[in-house]
């Protein structure tokens, strides 16, 4: 919305070493101030000053100075900035009027050396100009973050996609093993029975070879040893199996927790901290706004508490003076004493009213807040009292099943040693039964030979189902990858279209305001400038994507009266400069820079004639404070006397 009345004074503007201005004062009102004079007479370099003193960095110094400075006063603040150089470079300091010039520097400070002006025809990325002041750069910056987390996504499920071809062949290693396992306990179940026979038969033959009947003892007390640590052994890998199986139950608990980044309950806890103390503070103010507009309902519904300025009747008893005072509803302030409408009370206290309102809702949003954010505090709390207990078992699992490993790694050993035993006393019971039927040494070879077997096939089987396991957890993701690239795809699908909605919002406004100013211009071979926001394929690394861009048409019509379009570069030099000016203008005002700042500055106008310069100024004077223009004498005669004018700088 423009302007309609100016809230400042008069500014005064102090230069040092600004261009080429070596020191100089300048006072102006608001309203249109037109700096008048030819070139090289500093007209542009105080325009510049003015922009330093803004915030801009777009400022020289002086050739022959290393430091420079400007001050800006308006009523009773003052912005100053500090200019030095560094090596090839300039540094700033002090305090100037904008902390972000980036809007003012492309739609504001309108010299010759603006970007917005001259971008349509240096080629530039016309949207990334225009979007540039505008809060997309997060939003961009969050769907680079969404694709990149996307891209991890994909890449595990192709991955997963390779494991699923692995499995087969892993699932029938696992079946062959339990197989040939059964076998082999059954092959070993039969050799242990003959033994039982056969053993029983050399009782009956052999009684009088005791050494022989105690190395044959040895022996049946060893294989029952074996027969235990196999059992024991069967046990610690069933126990070891289901504390895998509970660490991996405990994965997926801790997988479903939601994520507490670090810090993050301190920030909410001290954002909370922050918003009580607020809605405290905002109470307060209500609490006072209360009081006083209690205080003054009350005046002013109690005739008492008035007090009319008028004065008494005349000797004569004139009361006319009298009733005309009390016509015009005048008041003694019960505050001040000074004479105010009571209109203009009932004013203030309507704003009173409305301010005190806003904190009732500001109060609303605030427990709002809170309350949002107590519940999100109490669910990070839970949630870290779930990740505690379940960091705890895991690691008392994780020690269990080192423990669990580490026994089975002893008994493994303990078994190797009593077969090695076995095998020692098997070839001692060979020398002496050298005579003998060797029969019963045989079955014990081969009993020993199946254990061992036994115990092997029992270790791949345990190595295989290790693999099935993890490759059956890291399959089962699969469901819950793709559920979260869906996801992603809509968040990144929304973003873009957010981020379309601004783009055309923004063109919307840009072509509207073009209009308009063409309109005031009334060229009659350039009937429109108009952007249109259009889709570009571009390689992005390896990739192709589709990235959107601006691109401006010019409607042109030609001698015979036929509209037809033409491109920037087929455009006279003067036809250019208004094109980019046309362009530079629309911004300031589809942007609504007049919010942020109440100065505009215009310079090297002379593309355009003086009534159609007029026509710019009278158009923009309802929509800043300060509009500073830098015109030639004959361009300056055109526009209205009651303009202010600077001549000398």
């Amino acid at each position: 919305m423009p302007l309609n009345q100016s809230k400042y004074s008069a500014a005064k503007v102090h230069v040092e070493n600004i261009g080429g201005i070596e020191d100089s004062s300048v006072m102006f009102s608001p309203g249109v101030t037109l700096l008048v004079g030819r070139n090289a007479t500093n007209r542009t370099s105080f325009l510049q000053a003015v922009m330093a003193a803004l915030g801009s960095e777009n400022v020289s110094i002086k050739g022959d100075a290393d430091e420079a400075e400007v001050e800006l006063t308006l009523g009773e603040e003052a912005y100053t900035r500090h200019l030095r150089r560094q090596g090839t470079s300039i540094v700033t300091d002090g305090r100037p009027f904008l902390e972000d010039p980036t809007l003012a520097d492309l739609f504001a400070f309108l010299i010759k050396s603006n970007e917005a002006r001259r971008a349509v025809t240096a080629g530039v990325d016309l949207r990334e100009l225009i979007m540039r002041p505008v809060d997309t750069a997060e939003i961009e910056s969050e769907i680079q973050r969404l694709v990149r987390e996307r891209e991890s996504i994909e890449e595990e499920l192709e991955e997963i996609d390779s494991l699923k071809e692995e499995l087969p062949e892993l699932e029938a290693e696992q079946a062959r093993l339990e197989d040939e396992i059964e076998e082999t306990k059954a092959g070993l179940e039969a050799k242990e029975a003959e033994l039982e026979a056969a053993d029983a038969d050399v009782e009956e033959v052999r009684e009088e070879k005791s050494e022989l009947e105690s190395q044959l003892e040895d022996l049946r007390a060893k294989r029952s040893t074996l027969d235990d640590i196999r059992y024991d052994l069967e046990t610690e890998r069933e126990s070891l199996e289901a504390l895998k199986q509970e660490r991996k139950e405990l994965k997926d608990e801790e997988a479903n927790l939601p994520d507490l980044p670090t810090g993050e309950l301190q920030e909410v806890e001290s954002e909370i901290k922050r918003l009580r103390e607020q809605k405290e503070a905002v109470e307060r103010e209500i609490n006072e706004l209360q009081s006083v507009i209690g205080f003054n309902e009350e005046m002013l519904e109690d005739d008492a508490a008035m007090a009319f300025d008028a004065p008494s009747a005349d000797a004569d008893g004139d009361d006319d003076l009298t009733d005309q005072l009390l016509d015009d509803e005048e008041l003694t302030c019960w505050t001040c004493g000074s004479q105010v409408e009571q209109e203009q009370l009932e004013t203030t206290l309507d704003h009173l009213r409305d301010r005190s309102q806003s904190r009732v809702n500001e109060v609303s949003d605030l427990e709002d807040q809170l309350d949002e954010l107590t519940s999100q505090k109490r669910e990070f709390e839970r949630a870290q009292r779930e990740q505690n207990r379940i960091e705890r078992r895991r690691s008392e699992i994780a020690e269990e099943i080192e423990q669990g490993e580490a026994n089975v790694e002893r008994l493994q050993d303990r078994r190797d040693e009593v077969m090695h035993e076995i095998e020692a006393l098997e070839a001692e019971i060979e020398e002496l039964e050298a005579a003998e039927d060797n029969t019963i040494l045989d079955l014990h070879k081969e009993a020993n030979q199946l254990e061992y077997e036994l115990g092997r096939l029992e270790t791949n089987l345990e190595q295989v189902n290790d693999e099935v396991e993890a490759l059956e957890a890291r399959i089962a993701q699969q469901q819950d990858l793709e559920a979260e690239r869906e996801e992603l795809n809509g968040e990144i699908e929304s973003l873009r279209t957010k981020i379309e909605r601004l783009d055309r919002r923004v063109v919307e406004q840009f072509n509207e305001h073009m209009e308009n100013l063409l309109g005031i211009l009334d060229y009659t071979n350039l009937d429109r400038i108009w952007l249109e926001r259009v889709e570009r394929e571009v390689r992005e690394g390896r990739r192709k994507i589709d990235r959107a861009g601006f691109e401006l048409h010019v409607i042109r019509t030609s001698a015979s009266g036929v509209s037809y379009e033409d491109t920037i570069d087929h455009l006279s030099e003067s036809e250019r400069e208004v094109t980019g000016l046309v362009f530079a203008l629309a911004g300031y005002l589809a942007h609504e820079v007049y919010g942020e700042l109440p100065f505009m500055l215009l310079d090297s106008l002379e593309a355009i004639d003086s009534d159609r310069i007029a026509a710019v100024v009278d158009y923009f004077t309802d929509y800043t404070d300060y509009l500073l223009v830098a015109l030639l004498p004959e361009d300056a005669a055109a526009l209205p006397e009651e303009y202010e004018r600077i001549t000398e700088i």
